[in-house]
């Protein structure tokens, strides 16, 4: 073959429905040169596609997991986020929205409401009947606040075990203080 001979093949790969182009050249050194062009079809944008909404699922998973432990279970934690991507939401929607029965989703609001996690009013309608309440879930600022007060209430009673029992020969009951400062507050300074 001379240096400007070339041959083209096309090939297409069965698992993809890529269209490969390849042409190859002779090099005047003796050598040859492969040129490949592959014309996609979409299916690198659907594969990214899907590890793309597959990391967001472990993400979410994560979340709710980390929720879970907050909250005490992962019914109240997938409340939790139905209600912050969804406010003023009935009962009915969210048990809907989560796939729970309508009757875990009704207590477990009941005792999100009591803890203050969640709020609730009456839904507004213009005509006669039934007027459900719709819920809306605090904001996870405040939701980590009232962790730390927990943990923090916690460790105080852990640390003052010894005087609790009559056991102490120190008097004196110090509590422990946890602060939590907002990182935009440090800046600002």
């Amino acid at each position: 073959m001379s240096p400007d001979d070339t041959t083209d093949d096309e090939q297409t790969d069965a698992t993809d429905g890529e269209a490969v182009d390849v042409e190859t050249e002779d090099t005047e050194d003796g050598g040859e040169a492969v040129e490949v062009t592959v014309e996609d079809d979409g299916s690198v944008r659907d594969r990214l596609e899907e590890e793309a909404d597959r990391a967001v699922e472990e993400f979410d998973d994560r979340l709710v997991d980390l929720l879970a432990w907050v909250l005490d279970t992962e019914t109240r934690a997938r409340i939790y986020v139905h209600l912050r991507q969804h406010p003023h939401s009935t009962s009915e929607e969210i048990a809907e929205g989560t796939g729970l029965y309508p009757s875990t989703v009704r207590e477990a609001l009941a005792e999100l409401h009591e803890e203050e996690k969640v709020t609730r009013r009456k839904r507004e309608s213009g005509g006669a009947g039934n007027n459900p309440y719709e819920y809306s879930a605090m904001a996870p600022s405040d939701l980590v606040s009232d962790v730390v007060d927990d943990v923090q209430e916690q460790l105080n009673t852990v640390f003052n075990l010894d005087s609790h029992l009559g056991e102490s020969e120190d008097e004196t009951e110090e509590p422990v203080t946890i602060s939590v400062e907002d990182a935009s507050e440090d800046g600002e300074e």
